[in-house]
């Protein structure tokens, strides 16, 4: 992706020189502990989930020099920030809306929100409560040796648009809407919602690439691409359990996952981003 020398977001609260973030939870790896937090704003039990997320020990407070890498990643995800506020600007304004831009906090190891504390092995999240994109960019080490995508700078960008996809959704009141319907129904069709809602995510992902193309180089949609495919729940199920149950998916399969962002990619268009009416 061409990036170096253009327009860096303002929106981003750079976190990873502090030390500290509150409670680690431990488990969940790539998915496990997301399920919480949108459980926490999907009609879960929030007083269990607040319980699991709550904060429970104070950083020291101590900060150390980041090294070159790191704030080259920095600058990074903050470019892809500022096209996300770009393209999302244009599209809510052409529906004669206007966009409210998220923050991003990007931290190491642990972090507070207002969804409760989580650790890295959260993977990157959307917080709905304070509209903030939370990512450890760690994780990007962790979705190439651990669940085998190739990796890159768009895989990165990939997993950024993802996360602002929410941020859309919870403007556009889809969120919400999703929470009152999983209020009534039994587990199983609560994560059939839950995977609509993460594949509409990605949709919204493919429609940021699509116009932000400019911007593109040879085999970045392929890390685009390799990303989704590494973060299917049937692909992290068989590595992390050595069997799937599809049942207890809640952000789609493979498959799902690279199809919804291609189409997303192709179309530029919102109006094909109807997830749910395309549930099985």
């Amino acid at each position: 992706m061409k990036w170096l020398g253009r327009r860096g977001s303002s929106n981003v609260d750079d976190r990873r020189g502090l030390s500290g973030g509150g409670k680690i939870i431990a488990g969940g790896g790539i998915v496990g502990v997301i399920v919480l937090l949108v459980q926490l704003f999907l009609g879960g039990d929030s007083g269990q989930l607040l319980s699991q997320l709550q904060n429970q020990n104070a950083g020291s407070g101590e900060q150390r020099e980041l090294s070159e890498a790191e704030k080259q990643q920095g600058e990074f995800v903050s470019v892809v920030l500022a096209d996300t506020e770009d393209v999302w600007g244009k599209l809510f304004e052409e529906n004669g809306n206007r966009y409210k831009e998220p923050q991003m906090v990007l931290f190491t190891n642990g972090v507070q929100t207002a969804c409760g504390g989580a650790s890295s092995a959260v993977g990157p999240f959307y917080c709905p409560a304070d509209e903030k994109v939370y990512i450890d960019l760690g994780f990007m080490n962790e979705l190439k040796t651990r669940f085998g995508a190739q990796g890159g700078d768009f895989a990165t960008a990939y997993v950024i648009a993802h996360e602002v996809g929410h941020h859309v959704q919870n403007l556009l009141g889809t969120s919400a809407k999703v929470s009152r319907m999983q209020q009534n129904l039994s587990e199983r069709e609560a994560n059939r919602l839950s995977v609509a809602l993460e594949l509409q995510a990605d949709f919204y992902a493919g429609v940021f690439a699509h116009y932000n193309k400019q911007y593109l180089e040879a085999g970045d949609i392929e890390e685009a691409m390799s990303a989704a495919n590494a973060v299917g729940d049937d692909a992290i199920q068989q590595k992390t359990q050595g069997h799937i149950v599809p049942d207890a998916f809640t952000h789609g399969t493979s498959k799902q996952r690279m199809y919804w962002f291609m189409k997303g990619y192709e179309t530029g268009d919102l109006k094909q981003g109807d997830t749910f009416a395309q549930l099985d």
